[in-house]
C-alpha cells in the first residue's frame, strides 16, 4: 500500500540526507520526495511516498523520530480522504501541424492542463493533479502526440481539515 509520510525537520546541511540514509540502510524504497522550507525558514518540510504496509510505515516513521533534526512525522495512506496530494507534470510534445495543435490544446482543456511554452514544433504542458490524474493525462498525450521529455515534481501532500503537521 502506498503511503505518504510529513516530516518537519529543522532546515540544516545534511538534515535531508540523514532521513534518505535511514531508508537506504533498512532497505525502504521510496518512490518519490519533495522537500522545502516551510513558512519558517528554519524548518523544512519533505514528503515521502513509500510503499509498505500499516507496520512497515510504522516502524519507519519511529525511526524517523529518533533523528537528529526531525521535529514531527506523520504518515497516511495516500488514497485517503483526509489529505491533499498534488503532483505537477511538465511534459513536451512534438506539436508540427495545424491538427495536432488543435488536438494537443483539445485534450489540454478536457483535462484543464496549461500550454506553458510554444514553439514552431513543440509544446511544453503543465498539468497539476494527483498522482492517478498525471498518470492518465500522461497516457492520453502520449496516445495523440510523441513525448520528448517529461519532468514529474513528485507528491506534495497536506492533511485536511483541522489536522496538521505545523511545529
Amino acid at each position: 500500500m502506498r503511503q505518504v509520510i510529513s516530516i518537519l525537520l529543522e532546515n540544516e546541511a545534511g538534515a535531508l540526507s540523514r532521513v534518505v540514509g535511514l531508508f537506504s540502510q533498512r532497505g525502504y524504497n521510496i518512490e518519490n520526495i519533495t522537500a522545502a522550507p516551510t513558512e519558517d525558514k528554519s524548518i523544512s518540510r519533505i514528503t515521502i511516498l513509500t510503499e509498505g504496509d500499516g507496520t512497515v510505515v510504522e516502524r519507519i516513521t519511529k525511526q524517523l523520530h529518533k533523528l537528529v533534526n526531525v521535529i514531527k512525522v506523520s504518515s497516511q495512506q495516500d488514497n485517503s480522504c483526509d489529505i491533499v496530494e498534488r503532483e505537477i507534470l511538465f511534459v513536451k510534445v512534438q506539436a508540427v501541424g495545424h491538427t495536432l495543435r488543435e488536438e494537443i490544446k483539445t485534450l489540454c482543456d478536457i483535462f484543464k492542463a496549461e500550454i506553458v511554452d510554444i514553439t514552431p514544433e513543440l509544446y511544453i504542458l503543465q498539468f497539476v493533479n494527483t498522482s492517478f490524474e498525471v498518470d492518465r493525462f500522461l497516457k492520453a498525450v502520449s496516445e495523440q502526440a510523441e513525448v520528448i521529455e517529461t519532468v514529474r515534481s513528485g507528491v506534495c501532500g497536506i492533511f485536511r481539515g483541522e489536522h496538521s503537521l505545523h511545529s
